[in-house]
């Protein structure tokens, strides 16, 4: 999801997108939202840094041989690779894997968007107007809402984890801005093969050799169905959509609909994994998700240009 963070170009469309296109992107948010429950289905498989390993591998070797380059400078690939694939998502399973819960760990990793404007503050001197500050105010009033609730079901340990990864992926996003990539797809792919080799390390040395080995022997149609899921839909094809829709449009008509990724992911953790969030977790939940939309400026846009029935 990385994508999102693309700018967009100022000869790209800013008209209203088509019906076939929205419901790509629909489709694109569903389908990130459903990532979560099936993380969830294959740590059952698979130990964490193992399957994180997996899912890049299979994300990525199909397609190095359509791209031999990725037409940005090798230093933003291994460290893109290393921080969003080997850091955030190790820690995201990880998070998981000790108790998070699919649904709450799909709104809490919306965090990224306190910590991509905070580096960006940083590292490229860009400050954010007093709008986006309401908004990741909120966003992180909402954080405190969630964490003030942390018990048995949700561990402290596996919130922090899922904290971490956020912070991991905000600063994923600015390597990605930096590169600057000309072909996103082609980028994502390098970006991709470089986790693999570091996972199958510390899975070798922190799971051990018994648990790789027991994995692999016991290996169902529904971890291998996990691996492919987020490797090739999640990863690979929606990206190379994702990527579509930015060269069509601009960012800021395209990546308001990632908000859509926690409400897929917390009602089809409902549905399929029977996750009922607290109401203090649904509390702060809606607080993320209105500070997102505060910090994207559609709530400021539909004002000045109200949507009449």
């Amino acid at each position: 999801m990385a994508a999102a963070q693309i700018a967009g170009t100022d000869n790209k469309k800013a008209c209203p997108m088509p019906l076939p296109h929205i419901a790509l992107a629909v489709l694109i948010a569903a389908i990130w939202g459903f990532n979560f429950v099936v993380i969830r289905i294959g740590l059952d498989s698979f130990p964490p840094f193992l399957f994180n390993g997996l899912r890049f591998a299979v994300a990525a070797l199909p397609l190095l041989l359509f791209f031999r380059h990725p037409g940005v400078k090798w230093r933003w690939v291994i460290g893109t690779g290393l921080v969003l694939g080997v850091a955030k998502f190790s820690l995201l399973f990880l998070g998981m894997a000790h108790g998070m819960p699919a649904g709450l760990a799909s709104v809490v990793m919306q965090a990224q968007a306190l910590f991509s404007v905070a580096f960006a503050a940083l590292l490229l001197s860009e400050r954010p107007g007093m709008v986006q500050w309401i908004g990741l105010g909120i966003a992180a009033a909402g954080l405190v809402v969630i964490g003030s609730d942390l018990g048995v079901n949700t561990p402290l340990l596996a919130f922090l984890m899922l904290i971490a990864a956020a912070a991991c992926w905000g600063f994923a996003n600015i390597l990605t801005r930096r590169a600057a990539a000309k072909r996103p797809l082609a980028f994502m792919v390098w970006v991709s093969a470089v986790p693999p080799l570091p996972m199958l390390g510390l899975s070798w040395a922190f799971e051990g050799e018994a648990a790789i080995t027991q994995a692999i022997a016991g290996l169902d149609a529904k971890g291998i169905l996990a691996v492919l899921y987020i490797g090739l839909l999640s990863t690979t094809a929606c990206f190379a959509a994702w990527s579509f829709l930015l060269r069509q449009y601009k960012a800021s008509l395209v990546a308001p609909f990632t908000l859509l990724v926690p409400v897929f992911g917390l009602a089809s953790a409902a549905l399929v994994l029977d996750e009922m969030p607290s109401t203090p977790e649904l509390a702060g939940s809606a607080l993320i998700l209105l500070g997102l939309m505060v910090n994207a400026g559609l709530l400021t846009r539909w004002r000045q240009n109200p949507v009449v029935a």
